[in-house]
């Protein structure tokens, strides 16, 4: 037996997961899906502003991923074909929405819990502050910024996966940086 053969899924990388899924194995599939839900959870829930309809996407997501597994050409390019796909489906989510003005930033993920009510009071300001002012950018801008400062993804990679060159998404992201610079002034 070789030592891939022997190793737990979890400790095998991308490509070798993708190409074992791709031949109908579940459970390669499912370690995938455990080491990306978290991620596509939170990048889906700030686009969103909405914690249901950000399950909804992602249960999409991966259940898409998984039908079109075959489509895929490069099995160590998994990661950023699923950064593409929640990000193009949240994009869809939000232009089908009607306008909306109100945000409710309690719909999101909450900040953790201190010791300290005073401090824990001013992170959830800070945090509803934030939310309400993401929900104020364009959704490409969101997706730009998201992507860039909570996910660390590179200007290329986000390129790729929005579906533009590099010049455009540096200029969303500068202009999401100026907009959110100013709307949290109050908080520095």
């Amino acid at each position: 037996m070789t030592e891939a053969a022997t190793a737990p899924e979890a400790a095998l990388d991308d490509a070798t997961l993708t190409g074992r899924a791709r031949d109908g194995d579940v459970r390669a599939y499912e370690q995938l899906v455990l080491r990306y839900q978290g991620a596509m959870f939170r990048l889906a829930a700030r686009m969103l502003a909405d914690r249901s309809e950000a399950e909804d996407v992602i249960q999409e997501v991966f259940l898409t991923a998984w039908r079109r597994l075959g489509q895929l050409q490069d099995d160590s390019a998994f990661s950023g074909w699923l950064y593409r796909m929640t990000t193009n489906r949240c994009l869809n989510v939000i232009r089908s929405r009607p306008a909306r003005a109100d945000v409710d930033p309690d719909s999101t993920e909450s900040p953790q819990r201190t010791t300290q009510p005073e401090h824990a009071a001013q992170v959830h300001s800070e945090m509803a502050a934030l939310t309400a002012a993401l929900q104020r950018l364009t959704p490409e801008q969101r997706a730009c910024w998201l992507l860039r400062e909570v996910h660390g993804r590179s200007y290329e990679e986000i390129a790729e996966i929005v579906g533009t060159n590099t010049t455009a998404v540096r200029g969303r992201i500068a202009r999401a940086r100026a907009q959110l610079a100013e709307v949290m002034k109050p908080w520095r």
